[in-house]
């Protein structure tokens, strides 16, 4: 134990920001899954503790083994993990577990292991797209070798996902933009592309709409939309029981295990978890996680700007964009801000596989600070040494 504790590397604050968010995650979800439990597991409600435990220690585990490769491996890496996400996104959509007329998971064959392949598809698109923009620095405001090059793939792994999961390719197409406008994308460019999108969105909505036939996950979105918008509470069960839930919280919260809307509100240890959240913890608890968030954020800004390699940036900031947008749209949707998404929170929602996704993004975010604290401390003692035999 002490020797693992001498070679976590990186910044330590991440490392409290995971560590808290962790227990929040813990207590939420021990929590929330009384119903489940006596629903599925004849009321032994420590089954689902245990086994989220046992998927945060293997999170923990993999994000001490990300944070310890060299980040340069993952331009590497990610050549094949896109080569890998096509067609496996391509067979989901044709062949996947079909849930809520979407087919968004896939059944690895003899383990029985379910997971998203949108989750590694995301993870592979955005080191793939920093390891493009790093490249091509040269070319970078030229429209064919530097946007459309970038552009490419962006657009190949999203409209493999939009079918089944708007919210999540909405989410990881904006999130590449930002990319590509950090990364020096012509601002003109990226603003053409977003014309194209809502225009190609709201053309492919309309022929749908009256041609039903062609997509039934698009009546989801609508009804989605049009519920949001109407404010109904028959047609927005989900939200108002998430507002019950807001409101029952008040500044301090009901504390620890005395929820009531658990027992009423869907998915409340997934979807609606800060919901929870509100109810147990208050104001204060749910102010806390939007600030261990930020926290996530800016330490993630502040390794940006001390790294030295324009992959490395790119990367750091990608994955934690990413990380911290799907928390922020998850509240969001928790407090009735945006329309039901469908996305957890990272690193606190019950899950398997997003929250080990999750984990190596954060490993990676970890391995950049941990090499840039290396190069800096070689740097040091070559200084002192210099100075010492002067």
């Amino acid at each position: 134990m002490k020797t693992i504790l001498n070679n976590i590397k990186g910044d330590k604050v991440i490392w409290a920001v995971v560590f808290l968010l962790s227990i929040f995650s813990v207590l939420a979800v021990y929590s929330s899954t009384g119903t489940l439990a006596f629903r599925y597991q004849s009321g032994n409600t420590e089954y689902y503790l245990i086994k989220h435990l046992g998927i945060l220690l293997l999170g923990f585990v993999l994000m001490y083994l990300a944070h310890q490769v060299k980040y340069k491996y993952y331009a590497r890496i990610s050549q094949l993990a896109i080569y890998i996400s096509v067609p496996l996104l391509a067979y989901t959509l044709m062949f996947g577990t079909n849930v809520n007329e979407a087919s968004r998971w896939y059944t690895l064959p003899l383990i029985n292991l379910t997971f998203q392949p949108s989750d590694f598809a995301k993870l592979a698109l955005i080191i793939f797209v920093a390891r493009l923009l790093a490249k091509k620095q040269e070319n970078i405001e030229d429209f064919k070798k530097g946007f459309i090059a970038i552009l490419l793939p962006v657009l190949l792994i999203t409209l493999l996902i939009l079918p089944a999961n708007l919210s999540t390719a909405a989410m990881i197409f904006i999130t590449c933009l930002v990319l590509m406008f950090i990364g020096r994308v012509r601002l003109r460019y990226i603003l053409a592309l977003v014309g194209i999108g809502l225009v190609s969105m709201t053309l492919l909505i309309v022929i749908v709409i009256n041609v039903p036939q062609l997509g039934k996950r698009v009546g989801t979105w609508q009804n989605r939309i049009e519920n949001f918008r109407s404010g109904d509470s028959d047609g927005n069960y989900q939200v108002e029981q998430a507002k019950i839930a807001i409101a029952n919280g008040r500044l301090t919260g009901r504390m620890p295990g005395n929820s009531t809307q658990k027992n009423f509100l869907p998915h409340p240890y997934s979807d609606f978890i800060f919901a929870i959240i509100i109810e147990e913890y208050g104001l204060i608890g749910g102010i806390l996680v939007v600030l261990l968030y930020l926290v996530l954020l800016f330490r993630a800004i502040k390794i940006v700007i001390r790294s030295p390699r324009n992959f490395a940036a790119f990367l750091t900031f990608g994955v934690a964009f990413s990380l911290v947008f799907q928390a922020m749209i998850n509240m969001m949707v928790a407090v009735n801000l945006i329309p039901v998404t469908g996305q957890t929170l990272p690193l606190i929602s019950m899950g398997g596989t997003s929250i080990w996704f999750t984990s190596i993004s954060i490993g990676i975010i970890l391995s950049v600070s941990r090499e840039i604290e290396e190069e800096q401390k070689e740097v040091k003692q070559q200084n002192q040494a210099e100075h010492a035999v002067a």
